[in-house]
């Protein structure tokens, strides 16, 4: 898996690529820990170069948008395909995560 981000201002998009599995977790966790100290309150995970999710990294979303919260923020996903959309469905976790389909929308509704 690929990650990048871009910030704007206590907002931070990470760009998720190819597959998100369990050994893609720890430099998750620690790009979204080092984002967090950089002011950011909320996190917005592009998944429109997503391909796969796995449990573990289900997982961590959830750890994440907990840690979020308990400092007044959310994780929220940009862009699911179908194949995301699919897996979380699966796991029953379509209700867990607010999804916008547009960056510029979901930047709105974080300010």
């Amino acid at each position: 898996m690929k990650i990048s981000y871009t910030d704007y201002e206590h907002i931070s998009v990470l760009t998720l690529s190819g597959d998100f599995s369990t050994d893609d977790v720890e430099a998750f966790e620690r790009v979204c820990t080092d984002r967090m100290r950089e002011r950011t309150r909320h996190i917005l995970i592009d998944c429109e170069h997503l391909e796969f999710v796995d449990s573990r990294g289900l997982e961590s979303w959830i750890d994440l948008q907990q840690k979020l919260g308990e400092k007044g923020g959310q994780l929220r996903l940009l862009k699911p395909d179908e194949t995301i959309q699919t897996i979380l469905r699966l796991t029953r976790l379509t209700p867990a995560f607010e999804k916008h389909d547009s960056l510029e929308q979901a930047v709105r509704s974080l300010r």
